[in-house]
């Protein structure tokens, strides 16, 4: 289970380094990953959003929450509006870009 575990994350940290390299910079990804969809998207970055459940213990009960997160976006990027996209933590680029896109999973064409 290891060994399969590892050559996936080297098959990212491999794509990772192929964007990163497309942006002009040589960034390491560390950390968390996400995947969500994009809701906005900048000259250099986007703006990721996706849900997650959180535990009340008060109530016993969970409750859906959304996160976002802004990312990098390399330049040889073709990433649209309502994407499904991995996105992979990195080192603080800015204020608050702290991730960077690892690839595109699903366009936002082929869920209609």
């Amino acid at each position: 289970m290891e060994n399969k575990k590892s050559k996936t994350q080297k098959k990212e940290n491999l794509a990772m380094k192929e964007n990163s390299k497309l942006a002009g910079a040589s960034i390491s990804s560390r950390g968390r990953a996400f995947e969500g969809i994009v809701v906005k998207k900048f000259l250099t970055r986007i703006v990721v959003e996706f849900d997650r459940i959180v535990y009340v213990p008060k109530y016993e009960r969970f409750y859906k929450k959304k996160s976002r997160l802004h990312a990098r976006l390399p330049n040889g990027a073709d990433v649209q509006i309502g994407d499904l996209v991995l996105v992979k933590e990195c080192r603080p680029l800015s204020k608050i870009i702290h991730f960077i896109l690892v690839k595109k999973i699903r366009s936002a064409e082929a869920e209609e």
